[in-house]
């Protein structure tokens, strides 16, 4: 298998010690949202950067519960080709991930940094930097970097472009645009006919007392019992997106770029991330609470675990929501007037998880005893 070879958009001095960049080495996210992380923080660096693809054995994940250090979870063969020279910074995420992570630190030496995006299920002590989100209910500690949202690629590049292609296709319908963004289940929160049913009359009332149009898209995670009842009860200037698994028809980016306010359902981490990281009002879709939900049973079992589980098992979105409304960024749906919004200062998670990785690599560099390369070993 190939490796994947980028360089980051931004520059920054070489490492003094060493007379180059930093090698640097992206554990592939076996999830798409971690994914979208990593490269985001990869790319904020600056430096090159390589993504290690990895084939994942069915059962690797019992390496990462026994937190062990191990090539074994993956199949050599079909993965990338993990040998000298070693890095300088390891990106990882994911438990999967994590014993080809320790593995790769381990022959590289004490001056690689290694940097865990989310929550790790190993201790905090194994990783240099864990970069994490309030839903996972981290401790404070010093190598633990509490960013408000989820790391992303949405800057004013990818939104100009995106605002070239599609505004054209949105210029008919009436300004101001509300870009309405929908996830799907997730965890407690359920999107089904009934909730579809309220966001369909709640965002059209909104562009209807603002003189203004909708655009909506779908995601991966709609039901399609929901995106129905969304559509038939939209009943004002709007355009629907019905996603579909070809990247190049969909216009989530176009819709960032060309809407001036947001609707997001709750359950999507990233989505909301991204609405806020362009600077332009959000309203949050509220999935649960008003009595009028969908009934979904492994989202009861998923409250019960919040409940009574431990903290390690399960996500806390509404400290997340609660980040986002406390700093101004979001509101919820129906809980401020259109008027009363004014921008909210974006997020600045992603230049200051970059910050502190490079202070790390720097450091890094100073370390006794720091090899530039080691042989290789057998897992």
């Amino acid at each position: 298998m190939n490796e994947s070879d980028a360089q980051g958009s931004g520059s920054t001095p070489k490492t003094a010690a060493r007379g180059r960049d930093p090698l640097v080495w992206v554990i592939s996210g076996y999830r798409a949202g971690e994914q979208t992380q990593m490269t985001a923080l990869a790319e904020a660096l600056g430096w090159p950067f390589r993504v290690k693809a990895l084939k994942h054995r069915p059962w690797d994940f019992a390496h990462g519960l026994l937190r062990l250090s191990s090539l074994a979870g993956i199949d050599r063969r079909t993965s990338d080709v993990l040998q000298p020279p070693w890095p300088d910074l390891v990106i990882t995420a994911g438990m999967r991930n994590e014993p080809i992570a320790r593995w790769v630190r381990e022959r590289a030496g004490s001056g690689c940094v290694l940097v865990n995006v989310g929550r790790p299920w190993a201790g905090f002590d194994c990783f240099d930097l864990v970069v994490t989100t309030p839903q996972y209910r981290l401790p404070d500690r010093p190598n633990i970097l509490q960013n408000v949202g989820t790391m992303h690629l949405v800057n004013e590049s990818t939104l100009s472009a995106a605002r070239d292609r599609w505004k054209p296709r949105f210029e008919d319908l009436p300004s101001p645009r509300i870009g309405v963004l929908v996830g799907g289940n997730s965890g407690p929160y359920t999107f089904g006919p009934r909730a579809a049913g309220r966001l369909a009359a709640q965002a059209s009332r909104m562009a209807k007392d603002t003189g203004g149009s909708l655009l909506v898209t779908t995601s991966a995670r709609t039901a399609t019992s929901a995106t129905d009842v969304l559509a038939s009860g939209l009943d004002c200037p709007h355009y629907l997106y019905r996603w579909n698994p070809d990247p190049a028809l969909n216009p989530y980016l176009g819709i960032l770029a060309v809407a001036e306010a947001f609707i997001v359902t709750a359950d999507t981490v990233s989505m909301l991330s991204e609405a806020v990281g362009t600077g332009k009002p959000v309203h949050i879709f509220g999935l649960e609470g008003d009595g009028s939900g969908d009934f979904r049973p492994s989202a009861v079992l998923y409250r019960m675990l919040m409940e009574y589980g431990h903290p390690r098992l399960t996500r806390d979105l509404e400290l997340f929501h609660r980040r986002l409304t406390e700093s101004g960024r979001a509101v919820w749906l129906g809980h401020d007037s259109w008027s009363s919004r004014s921008n909210p200062r974006p997020l600045d998670d992603l230049h200051r998880a970059a910050q502190r990785v490079r202070q790390l690599v720097a450091s890094s560099t100073h370390r006794p005893g720091t090899p530039e390369t080691s042989p290789a070993h057998e897992a």
